[in-house]
Order: structure tokens, then sequence, then C-alpha cells
């Protein structure tokens, strides 16, 4: 099987279907909170100088590689799938497999090649997230390895972002050379979102792993624990960052409101982890991971948190006629 002999078939809502569109639109947010990071922690770049273009390019690689990933979770689950969600695009004959395989192979060298635009430090980085999202599809999803995977995913993603951006030293722009703490030379900063995002999102993806037949409310307390300490983090860069307080405020705010969001429908889960309590709690722990993005973002300031958070309006509208999971 090969792209070439990919062929379309089904109609864009289908395909869109097949992505999973309203999670699409996570993935940008990604890229803006590792790219607003380094430039906090001191990088040259910033909204109105030529680096914009390269985060842009970035948030689109990662739109590619999200979709791909997407698809080919589909295409690898299409056995499953026939059993267990039907009414998805491959089984219900909407969408080819073979197509499926195609557009997402095609997607993950369109991540890459969109990715070079931003600098070969940003193409190397979509380079590992590619690796990571077909280890992810293809083997080890089933295993106990595949929830930190997904997280890992997540991860890189932003980390995507900082490496369009140019990862700096550890000076902090809001402080005296050195005033920001280093992890292994990095940027505390820098270091810390990534990692907190990474573990969140594997809490998320091991509760989703039972949203089909009803849950372990021992896993929806580690989506939540995940949770708390991501929006925890998000505070702590912004004080790690010596940010000023209107920026660490603001910070705080959305780690707030994020826990807001992702909370109610965690609590619920965890009374009764049934699947019509678990799936809509995983769906809100994927769209709430746009308002921890923008929770990181606050560190360099309203405007890059602005700009994440505006990516919430269409990730929350897709997916009231899209399956968010």
């Amino acid at each position: 099987m090969s792209v070439a002999t990919a062929r379309l078939t089904g109609s864009p809502a289908d395909y869109a279907a097949l992505v999973r569109v309203p999670n699409v639109f996570t993935a940008p947010p990604d890229v803006l909170a590792g790219a607003a990071l380094a430039v906090a922690a001191g990088a040259t770049g910033g909204p109105a100088s030529g680096t914009l273009a390269d985060v842009a390019a970035a948030a689109v690689a990662s739109t590619f590689v999200y979709a791909a990933g997407t698809a080919l979770n589909d295409y690898f689950d299409a056995p499953r799938d026939a059993v267990e969600r039907p009414e998805r695009p491959i089984p219900s004959g909407r969408v080819e497999r073979s197509t499926a395989f195609g557009l997402g192979m095609a997607s993950l060298a369109a991540g890459v090649l969109v990715a070079l635009l931003a600098g070969v430090a940003a193409a190397v980085v979509a380079g590992l997230l590619v690796a990571v999202v077909l280890s992810y599809d293809g083997a080890l999803k089933d295993g106990s390895a595949g929830p930190p995977t997904m997280g890992a995913a997540r991860g890189l993603n932003v980390a995507l972002g900082a490496a369009a951006v140019g990862v700096p030293g550890a000076a902090s722009e809001f402080g005296a050379a050195g005033a920001t703490p280093a992890v292994a030379g990095l940027p505390a900063p820098l270091v810390a979102a990534p990692v907190a995002v990474a573990l969140y999102i594997a809490g998320v993806t091991a509760m989703a792993e039972t949203e089909t037949v009803g849950g372990d409310r021992r896993l929806v307390a580690v989506a939540a624990t995940g949770a708390a300490l991501a929006a925890t983090a998000a505070l702590l860069v912004a004080v790690a960052a010596g940010a000023p307080a209107a920026r660490t405020g603001l910070a705080a705010l959305l780690a707030a409101a994020f826990l807001v969001a992702v909370g109610r429908p965690l609590r619920r889960a965890y009374a009764d982890p049934v699947p019509g309590t678990v799936g809509p709690a995983v769906g809100s722990c994927v769209l709430g991971l746009v308002v921890l993005d923008a929770a990181f973002a606050a560190t360099a300031g309203v405007g890059w948190a602005l700009v994440t958070l505006g990516f919430l309006v269409p990730a929350v509208g897709l997916s009231r006629v899209f399956d968010v999971t």
C-alpha cells in the first residue's frame, strides 16, 4: 500500500470526522505556548518580528502531524472500531482504509517539510514527533507505554514551538542574566512546560483507554492529578521566568479556568465511571489543553495568551458537530 494508491472517497465531513477536526485546533496552541516561553526566557523573536512566520510554520506543521496521527490511528484501529465504534468513517465505509493510510503518511511528510520553513531545529523536532506518532499508532498504544508515548507527542509539540523561535540560554528577559533557573543548560520554563503537558496528556490517555466500556476511577484520579500538577506548573513557570505581576496573575487566572473546565467532568466521571461520563471527561480534557497552553503563554504577555486561547473557539464549536474522542 502506498500514498500513490490512496483513492479519495467520502465527503469533506467524513474526512473531518476521520481526523477529529476539533482536536486539530488543539495542536497549534501547544506550539504557541512553547514559542511564547522561549521568548519569555530570552529568545530575541516575538510577535512583531520575523519569528512570527516561523511560529506560524511550526503551528501549521503541528496540525499536519496531528491530523496524520488521528487518521493513522483509525487505520490501525479499523478492526476494533468495526465492533466498538462502527459509526467511525472507516468501518462505516465512508472512507476507505487505504485512503486513511495514504492521507496520514502524506500529512506526516507535509508536517516535517512545513516545519523546515521554521528552521532545521524545528524540522528535527517535527521528525521526532512523527516518529513518536508512528510508534504510538502502530505499536505502543495498546500497552502500558501508550499513555506516556501520547504524552511525549504533546510535549514535543510544545518543544516544536520553542525550536521555531530558537532556544535561548538560561537568562530571562525579565531579570538579570542567569536569573531564570536552568535545567540541563536550558531555561527551566522550556523544560517544565513540555513535561507538564506530557504528564497531563499521559493521564488523560490512560483514562481514555476505558471510555467505551466504563472506567476505573483510579484512572480518572490520575488524570485529575495530572491536571492539577499542570496548572500548578503554569503558575510556577511564570514565577520562575520572573514575569511581571500582571502576566503572573493572568497565568494564574487561566490555570484556574483550566481546572474549572476539566474539574467538573472529571468529578462526574470519578463519581460514576461509565462510558457516558468518562467519554465527555476525556473530550473536556483534550479541549481544556488549549486553556492550559494559554496559561503557559501568558508568561510572555497578554497577546500570546489571547492568540493561544483563540483556538478554543473553533475547537469547541466543531466539537458540537464532530467527535473529540
